[in-house]
C-alpha cells in the first residue's frame, strides 16, 4: 500500500468490545516498525494511525488479526484486460499494492486475475479501475455472475481478432521469407518484400508498439517494449538499406535487408497470442458451464407455510427450500423432510445417484431426481462447495 510520509489512515476494527480490549490493540500497533503514531477509537470501533512507509498498513492489519481481533477489509477478484506476459502481471500487481487502502494485492497471469484485500473505507473496486488504467491496462469491475459473461465475450471478440491477424500475417510472411532465403538476387527483391512486410508490421503488430509506449509513458517495460523495439528497428534499418544502399556500397559493405525477420517474429508472436486466448477462452468457458450448475431462483418456504419464489441471490442461512423433481439445489444445506435420490456426479464422478433422507447433506449444482424435499439452506453465496470449486478453478496456477 502506497502512503506519503507521515499519512493518517483509519482501520475499521472488529471485535473490540471493551477498553482492554483497545489498550491490547494500542500495545501492538505501537511496536510496529513505521508507525509514527496511533490512537484506538473505542466509540467509532476504528484505529487512527499516521505512518511513515508504505509497509506499516499491512503489517498493521496482520498484526490485529494476530491478536485476535479483525479488520474490516474486503477481499476481491477483478479481470484484467490488457496483459500480455508475466512482466504485465507485475506491473498491475505493483500498481495495485501502492494505491492507498490496498492491504494486499496479487496477480494470476495465467487467469489474467487481479486478487486484492483492500479498505473499503480508502478504496473500491472503481478507484483501482482508475489505478490500473493509468498504465495502460484495464479491470473488469461488474457483479460475478455479469463479469464471468463480460470476460466471455471480451475473449471471444479478442480471439476473432487475433485469429484474422494470424492468418493474415502468415500469408504475407510466406513470401517474404522464400524470397528473403532463396531468391535474394532476383529483380525488385527488396521491394517486394517491403510491400508484403509492412503491412504486418504496421497493421497486425500495431498493438505492440502502442503497447510498448504506453510502457515507455510510465517508464516501464515488457514483452512487448521487446517485440516493438526489435521488429522495428530490423524494419527501419532494412528500409534505410533499401532506399540508401549506396551510403554501404561506398564503404564496401553490402546492404542486407531485415524485412523477413520483423514480420515472421510479429506472425509467430501472434501466434502465440492466439494459442493462448484461446485456452483463456476454454477457462472461463468452463468456469461460466460451472456457474450454469446453480439455479437463478429457488422456491423458499415461508414462516406462514407459502412458497415464494426468490432469486439466489437473495438466500440466506437458515431459510426452508423446497426442491421439485428435475430441479438443481441451489445452496448447500440439510434435509428436513422429504426423500429423493440426487444426482451428485459433477462432484463426485459417480454416475448413480444418492438417496437422500432427512438429515443428509445436500449440495449445490446436484440435480434432484423423481422425489420432492425440503431442505435447511447452511452454506450460501461463495460459501457453497460449488462456489470454491468455481474459485479454485479461477485460481488455478495462482
Amino acid at each position: 500500500m502506497a502512503t506519503n510520509i507521515n499519512e493518517v489512515v483509519y482501520l475499521p476494527l472488529e471485535d473490540v468490545e471493551s477498553e482492554h480490549c483497545a489498550l491490547i490493540v494500542g500495545k501492538g500497533l505501537s511496536q510496529i516498525k513505521g508507525v509514527v503514531s496511533h490512537k484506538v477509537e473505542l466509540n467509532n470501533r476504528r484505529a487512527v494511525l499516521t505512518v511513515s512507509n508504505d509497509e506499516a498498513i499491512s503489517e498493521a492489519v496482520k498484526t490485529v488479526k494476530d491478536l485476535g481481533y479483525g479488520v474490516s477489509t474486503v477481499k476481491g477478484t477483478f479481470p484484467v484486460l490488457g496483459m500480455t506476459c508475466a512482466s504485465c502481471a507485475i506491473s498491475v500487481e505493483s500498481i495495485a499494492k501502492h494505491e492507498p487502502g490496498v492491504v494486499n494485492a496479487s496477480v494470476n497471469f495465467a487467469t489474467g486475475n487481479l486478487t486484492v484485500e483492500y479498505l473499503p473505507n480508502m478504496t473500491d473496486g472503481l478507484k483501482l479501475q482508475k489505478a490500473i488504467q493509468s498504465v495502460g491496462y484495464d479491470l473488469l469491475v461488474e457483479s460475478e455472475g455479469k463479469q464471468q459473461e463480460t470476460l466471455e465475450a471480451i475473449h471471444a471478440q479478442k480471439f476473432r481478432t487475433l485469429k484474422s491477424k494470424t492468418i493474415w500475417a502468415v500469408i504475407l510472411s510466406l513470401p517474404v521469407v522464400v524470397i528473403g532465403m532463396f531468391f535474394m538476387n532476383m529483380p525488385y527483391a527488396n521491394e517486394i518484400m517491403w510491400l508484403f512486410s509492412t503491412p504486418v508490421v504496421i497493421w497486425m503488430g500495431k498493438d505492440f508498439f502502442i503497447n510498448a509506449w504506453k510502457q515507455t509513458k510510465h517508464r516501464s517495460a515488457n514483452m512487448d517494449t521487446l517485440v516493438a523495439l526489435s521488429t522495428g528497428i530490423a524494419y527501419l534499418f532494412s528500409l534505410f538499406n533499401m532506399l540508401f544502399a549506396d551510403f554501404w556500397h561506398q564503404r564496401g559493405l553490402h546492404a542486407h535487408v531485415y524485412f523477413e525477420a520483423a514480420s515472421v517474429v510479429i506472425a509467430f508472436i501472434l501466434l502465440g497470442k492466439l494459442l493462448e486466448e484461446k485456452a483463456k477462452g476454454n477457462t472461463s468457458s468452463a468456469i461460466k458451464k460451472l456457474m450454469g450448475l446453480q439455479p437463478k431462483t429457488v422456491m423458499v418456504i415461508q414462516p406462514d407455510g407459502t412458497e415464494k419464489q426468490v432469486f439466489i441471490e437473495d438466500v440466506i442461512a437458515g431459510d426452508m427450500i423446497l426442491v421439485k423433481p428435475g430441479e438443481k439445489i441451489a445452496v448447500d444445506g440439510m434435509v428436513t423432510s422429504g426423500t429423493s435420490y440426487v444426482d451428485e456426479s459433477m462432484l463426485s464422478g459417480e454416475p448413480i445417484p444418492v438417496l437422500k433422507n432427512e438429515g443428509e447433506k445436500v449440495f449445490a449444482g446436484t440435480i434432484n431426481q423423481k422425489g420432492s424435499f425440503q431442505f435447511k439452506a447452511v452454506k450460501v453465496g461463495k460459501e457453497t462447495m460449488l462456489a470454491q470449486i468455481i474459485k479454485m478453478v479461477q485460481d488455478a496456477g495462482q
